[in-house]
């Protein structure tokens, strides 16, 4: 088993999202601002004036019938997408590239924001919603503005019914499982665990580094992100 937990839920369709936002000096209006089952930030629909369709995400304080661009010809504007070579130091972006091209991967759920700091030669300065500062390639993209939803992280489930309806299913405590199905488990009444926090195959849950230390891209961040305490 690779995944646990996980199972049922409601189906849903997948919204194909632009996160390249490469359809440049078009402009575009937002039509509708919808919800999206498969992410916790709202999206846009846009109407280009070529009759081309495409989602967004969308950002906070974006609304209907406001017009919309990519490209260096755009505006700074909320909604509109920049290579960080065009876009004024200050301003708080979201759905940055990594890669020129490959499409945004940083601050695309609800309620985050990254914020350019500095450009030096070829590469930008952006600092990132772990508090991570990251130096990220001119070339790439991102859009202007925090993405919306904010109040995503207040919603409350109410019921247990809510999470199967998402795939999650019950979770188990470890402490409360027979010795056979977990290194916590087992103890005569009720018992702490005995041992640090871990999965069913002993790997530890609390403390442990994910990231490889070799990795290409480490020469990359300036400051690692902020330990929770």
């Amino acid at each position: 088993m690779t995944t646990r937990r996980r199972g049922g839920g409601a189906r849903h369709h997948y919204r194909l999202i632009d996160f390249k936002r490469n359809k440049d000096g078009i402009p575009a209006k937002v039509k509708t601002i919808e919800y999206d089952p498969n992410r916790t930030a709202n999206i846009a629909l846009l109407v280009y004036a070529d009759g081309e369709k495409r989602y967004i995400l969308a950002p906070k304080g974006l609304e209907v019938g406001r017009l919309v661009m990519s490209g260096p010809e755009s505006e700074p504007k909320v909604g509109n997408a920049m290579k960080l070579c065009d876009i004024p130091l200050g301003l708080d972006i979201h759905n940055v590239e990594l890669q020129p091209g490959r499409g945004g991967q940083l601050c695309r759920s609800a309620g985050t924001v990254a914020r350019l700091m500095a450009r030096d030669g070829k590469y930008a300065t952006v600092v990132l919603p772990s508090g991570e500062m990251r130096r990220i390639h001119t070339e790439c993209r991102a859009t202007i503005g925090s993405i919306g939803n904010s109040d995503h992280q207040h919603v409350s489930l109410g019921k247990a019914g809510r999470n199967r309806h998402k795939g999650r299913r019950p979770k188990v405590r470890g402490t409360a499982q027979n010795p056979v199905a977990h290194p916590m488990g087992g103890g005569e009444g009720r018992s702490a665990g005995g041992r640090h926090p871990c999965s069913p195959t002993g790997v530890l849950a609390k403390g442990g580094r994910t990231r490889k230390r070799n990795k290409a891209s480490n020469k990359f961040i300036m400051r690692r992100r902020k330990k929770r305490k």
